[in-house]
């Protein structure tokens, strides 16, 4: 899970419990994503600490660039200070000057403010031809989850730029638990329709693998039903109670 775009409650202790995963889960992913094009520049947005740019340095990558918030800086970056730009995602994807041969964007859109999302799909295809992408489900829990939409969803804003959806990750880690499970359930690989040579070997190595949208992983299924039936402690009610008052607050302020 990347960062949101508020910085309070994402402090060097939540990095500290989410980035093993993260780095595990890019260590197994990025060498698939790769196999359809081997970038030698790529951005991506909400990076949080920067487990999956720096997974994409070791792998060869020339120049990484990673967008958060000014707030991650503190929290023990895992890439170079000047390989990370500082933005409000809920505002814009700051302009970087230049193009990317890929922009990945992963756990990052449903902490932006449901307005928004029209708008992120079109900056993301304005950054690289292609974009790997995953965004939370409806239902799928998390801190500041405000913008849960469908796989579907999202793939719609990007057929609207002439970007085609695959499949190309999830079958091929469905059933791997070395990655986060949200990652399993939700990444998407996208690209640019005027790519021709890329999208005829995207087409070719998901010959076999239909596209599937909308599936919630077993795993995460089981995660939050655990959770929907255990107890609230007191101190828990009142933490709910707050974050869903700052959330409609949120939304009031974005109308």
């Amino acid at each position: 899970m990347h960062t949101p775009p508020s910085s309070p409650l994402y402090s060097h202790d939540f990095y500290g419990d989410q980035a093993p995963g993260s780095a595990r889960s890019a260590d197994v992913v990025l060498p698939l994503v790769f196999e359809l094009l081997q970038p030698a520049s790529l951005v991506d947005i909400g990076c949080g600490i920067g487990t999956w740019a720096r997974a994409a340095m070791d792998l060869g990558v020339q120049r990484v660039v990673g967008v958060d918030g000014d707030y991650v800086k503190s929290a023990g970056l895992r890439i170079p200070a000047d390989s990370f730009v500082a933005a409000d995602l809920a505002t814009a994807i700051p302009v970087l000057g230049e193009r990317f041969d890929m922009a990945i964007s992963l756990e990052v859109a449903e902490h932006l403010p449901a307005g928004r999302s029209d708008a992120f799909v079109g900056e993301l295809c304005g950054l690289a031809d292609t974009v790997v992408f995953s965004a939370a489900i409806p239902g799928q829990l998390g801190t500041d989850h405000i913008n849960l939409q469908l796989q579907s969803a999202w793939a719609s804003r990007f057929r609207a730029h002439g970007y085609v959806a695959f499949d190309l990750v999830r079958p091929r880690i469905w059933h791997d638990e070395r990655v986060e499970a949200f990652y399993r359930q939700n990444m998407m690989v996208y690209v640019n329709e005027q790519r021709q040579e890329l999208l005829a070997r995207a087409q070719e190595q998901v010959a076999s693998l239909p596209v599937t949208f909308d599936v919630v992983h077993p795993e995460l299924l089981a995660f939050w039903l655990r959770r929907a039936n255990r107890p609230v402690s007191t101190a828990q009610g009142a933490r709910l109670t707050m974050q869903a008052a700052r959330h409609a607050l949120t939304r009031r302020l974005h109308r």
